[in-house]
């Protein structure tokens, strides 16, 4: 839906001579949209580690009461043992004295009874220990394969977006030293285009050279469907007169600019339009000084931001 918004406000700033306060108003709820779904995302993969800790921490209390219930269950059978060793000694005397009188029979007869009975609750007791740690292990284990598949799905998230960041580096290695750069942080993949490489001052057409990078872009993303791209916009600080009324402020130059990359990309029909965000941040995310010309020229870029799809690590995590 905003790829629509966006195409259909291009057209309407090519045909009138300005921009309505409405359409400015419009893109400006649509970038707090987007950096509130940006935050989620973020948030979201926080709760993931943050969950992930919790189940390790799960694991190691659970083995902890195991050890501690083995422990009990240990001792119930030394317990038995001994026990089962006075029992015999026991027996052994109520032989000897069975010869004698009837009074001496009757006393060890209940002391025996006693002790049977004695041992035979530490029997159920040992038993029900036993049943308990029997089920305790079958949770634990559950658990823990749980945990082991977590880790090895996100495990194979970061390899994917290792390889796609080795597979991009590889198909875009013509254009880096040109202003272009690939790089792999927080579990995604950073693809920076300085607007050298793309724009002309003021102008959001894509030249000759930038598209060529933008295609071969197009070319590896399309044989990842399953990876969505956030194309942001970005300027320096520089107030923006505006072009025969074509463009009102920066944070326009901007969006417009990120909507032009997302059209080329659409023209690779291997690429699903679902996956696409274009965004413009005007000169509100620089990530050098805006005190000298090199800062600038680093602020003036195209961020591409690839993200792993999350939906079946959330799903597990829901059925844990």
């Amino acid at each position: 839906m905003i790829k629509k918004v966006s195409v259909a406000l291009l057209i309407m700033a090519l045909s009138t001579s300005c921009v309505s306060k409405k359409v400015y108003n419009d893109l400006e709820n649509k970038f707090a949209d987007l950096k509130k779904e940006n935050r989620k995302m973020s948030d979201d993969n926080e709760a993931l580690l943050a969950e992930k800790n919790k189940l390790e921490i799960d694991q190691s209390n659970l083995q902890k009461e195991y050890d501690k219930i083995k422990s009990e269950r240990d001792k119930l059978a030394a317990d038995y043992a001994a026990a089962n060793a006075n029992l015999k000694t026991l027996q052994a005397s109520y032989n000897a004295l069975e010869k004698n009188s009837d009074d001496a029979l009757q006393t060890n007869m209940t002391k025996n009874r006693e002790l049977l009975a004695k041992l035979e609750a530490k029997e159920k007791a040992l038993a029900a220990e036993q049943d308990r740690i029997n089920k305790l292990n079958a949770d634990f284990q559950e658990r823990s394969n749980r945990v082991a598949e977590l880790e090895q799905m996100m495990a194979a998230k970061e390899a994917n977006m290792k390889k796609l960041k080795e597979t991009l580096s590889k198909a875009l290695n013509a254009f880096e030293g040109k202003g272009l750069t690939v790089e792999q942080k927080n579990g995604k993949v950073y693809v920076s285009m300085e607007n050298k490489l793309l724009f002309q001052t003021g102008s959001w057409a894509v030249g000759t050279e930038g598209k060529k990078a933008v295609v071969e872009l197009g070319k590896v993303l399309a044989q990842n469907p399953d990876i969505s791209v956030l194309i942001e916009g970005h300027t320096d600080n520089d107030k923006f007169a505006g072009a025969m009324g074509q463009i009102e402020n920066n944070w326009d130059l901007s969006t417009k600019r990120a909507t032009a990359i997302v059209n080329i990309l659409t023209e690779n029909k291997g690429i699903s339009k679902q996956n696409l965000t274009a965004a413009g941040r005007g000169e509100f995310a620089p990530i050098a000084t805006n005190d000298t010309p090199e800062g600038k020229s680093k602020n003036r870029r195209i961020e591409i931001i690839l993200t792993p799809k999350l939906d079946e690590i959330s799903k597990m995590l829901n059925d844990l």
